[in-house]
């Protein structure tokens, strides 16, 4: 049901990026404008469902790895996914310092796990197992495909209204131009909605990834204590991303732009670390 849910999400959040599209074609060039929407929103949906994750993991310059590059990682990765019930996802390491931890692919068949190094140097290897069982919650709840779409749909929003504001300009007539007032609007109000998307869309998941994580792993305490790790961190160590990518970490990292800040992406980590605590000692 969960799953379904999250197919359902998914299916509204193309949409609506279709209708961004048509909708801002419609305010740069009036109703015959609105075809060059539809074809851009299409794209962008192409884009988003097939390659999503290839973006996600380009952007962290990750590198696929095998058992022999890393056999702690890899075994892990293995043998919670046996546990878990789902097939042997891809599993990747990004250079990046700061240490995190994300899933992404478009299906379970179709999916990644990586890890930064970082996040390797700094956890234990009971850590690493709850964090490992925590990405591949998101995986069998297909979290992963509404993950890296909404990144996409995020930063598509402020592409586009971006583009309104610059390129905005005259209908057929030549008589009606567009309004700058709501083109300034647009490119205002556009951050803040792609924040909201993600926020909307990233707390619930994380406390159902903790819980399901928790229950693959065994225990919620590897990954509790790994939370309290990458939190302290996440805030001393900045993650070259950005920020409509942030939904998709294990832990909200610092990016380097203050603007998204004032939304939050992830719920607070002492209430994640809180909840895991409660089941450990239900």
């Amino acid at each position: 049901m969960y799953a379904l849910w999250n197919n359902f999400k998914t299916t509204v959040l193309m949409a609506g990026l279709m209708g961004l599209c048509m909708l801002v074609a419609y305010a740069v060039g009036g109703p015959h404008f609105m075809v060059y929407g539809l074809i851009i929103g299409g794209f962008m949906n192409l884009i988003a469902f097939f390659f999503s994750d290839k973006i996600a993991l380009m952007t962290m310059r990750a590198t696929e790895i095998h058992r022999g590059d890393d056999p702690v990682l890899w075994d892990t990765v293995e043998r919670l996914t046996q546990k878990a019930d789902l097939p042997m996802p891809r599993v990747y390491l990004s250079p990046a310092v700061a240490p995190n931890a994300f899933a992404t692919g478009r299906s379970p068949h179709h999916s990644a796990v990586c890890v930064t190094a970082g996040l390797r140097q700094m956890l234990s290897d009971f850590e690493l197992q709850g964090v490992i069982a925590h990405e591949l919650a998101h995986i069998k709840h297909r979290d992963i495909l509404i993950g890296t779409i909404v990144a996409i749909v995020a930063g598509a929003i402020t592409w586009v209204a971006q583009m309104a504001f610059f390129f905005g300009g005259a209908s057929d007539d030549r008589d009606r131009r567009s309004n700058p007032l709501v083109m300034l609007l647009m490119l205002i109000l556009a951050p803040i909605a792609a924040a909201l998307i993600q926020m909307a869309i990233s707390r619930s998941r994380e406390y159902e990834a903790d819980r399901l994580g928790a229950d693959t792993a065994g225990t919620g305490r590897g990954l509790a204590l790994a939370l309290a790790k990458l939190d302290e961190a996440s805030k001393r160590i900045m993650l070259p991303v950005p920020d409509s990518q942030a939904n998709m970490f294990i832990v909200a990292p610092l990016t380097g732009s203050g603007v998204m800040k004032l939304f939050m992406t992830h719920p607070p980590v002492q209430e994640r670390i809180a909840r895991l605590k409660a089941m450990e000692g239900a």
